[in-house]
């Protein structure tokens, strides 16, 4: 039985609302407001507060006044560089049956060997999967962002990438149960399944969009479908599972995406 309870830590919750609300806020968002705006998913103001402040000591919220003097964040440049990386992977849409592979081959000194773990957590977190000892592989729709993303860190000087083709010996369709955990990454779906098909049917349901309501369920929706394109890498249909998960959650998230992100921008004021 899968629980369809889900938690949300506040620091999450609060980078997911920049980034479906907040960049169109003229100005920083006051702190009063992103009280209330957490408030209704949940959080308490001393959990804001703590995580906004866990946030801006991470360079990802700056503090500034609004026009009227009131205390406030916005978006540091790179935090709105790593939303714009969101977007693209949020909103992806089916991936290519045939495009290939992206290899990141890297080499780590012994003496630096917490690069290594950086290195390899952010390759995960990425969506590639562990060939072999210093070899990981992704679908090659997803260079670019490795490539930027290795050179933020300062971790390139260590990587080399390629491009190319699976040649054997094993098939590819067996091949990529190695490289990745898939009933890890299919339980994720389910997990989202779970939580967000009965919001669906519940707003299926109803004739009105009540816009806190709106904005409650899609935040939360898209807190939970946010974390999953680090988890899944969106590999081709033909190479996964006849019944793979994903292009159900998939197809609930967009449903809901196209119901509620409208409705709910006037809850956030926007």
């Amino acid at each position: 039985m899968i629980n369809v309870s889900e938690q949300h830590a506040p620091r999450s919750l609060i980078v997911t609302l920049y980034g479906a609300y907040g960049r169109s806020v003229p100005g920083p968002v006051p702190v009063a407001e992103l009280i209330r705006l957490l408030a209704a998913v949940g959080v308490d103001a001393p959990s804001v507060r703590s995580s906004v402040s866990r946030l801006k000591r991470r360079g990802l919220l700056l503090p500034a006044r609004t026009a009227g003097g009131a205390a406030g964040y916005e978006l540091s440049a790179e935090a709105h560089r790593l939303l714009v990386a969101d977007d693209r992977r949020i909103h992806a849409g089916a991936p290519a049956e045939d495009a290939g592979w992206v290899l990141a081959v890297f080499s780590v000194p012994e003496s630096e060997r917490q690069k290594r773990h950086v290195l390899r957590s952010r390759l995960a977190a990425l969506g590639f999967g562990a060939a072999a000892p210093g070899v990981w592989i992704a679908p090659a729709r997803l260079h670019e962002e490795a490539r930027h993303t290795l050179e933020r860190l300062g971790l390139d000087g260590y990587v080399d990438l390629f491009r190319g083709d699976h040649l054997g010996f094993a098939p590819t369709v067996e091949a990529v149960g190695r490289w990745w955990d898939l009933p890890a990454i299919a339980g994720e779906h389910e997990r989202f399944l779970a939580a967000h098909a009965p919001v669906l049917r519940a707003w299926e349901d109803r004739p009105d969009t009540p816009a806190e309501d709106a904005y409650r369920d899609y935040l939360l929706a898209l807190d939970s479908w946010r974390r999953l394109p680090g988890t899944d890498p969106g590999l081709p249909a033909r190479l996964l599972p006849a019944d793979w998960p994903g292009a159900r959650s998939a197809r609930v998230f967009r449903a809901l995406h196209e119901r509620l992100r409208d409705a709910g921008a006037a809850f956030v004021g926007v």
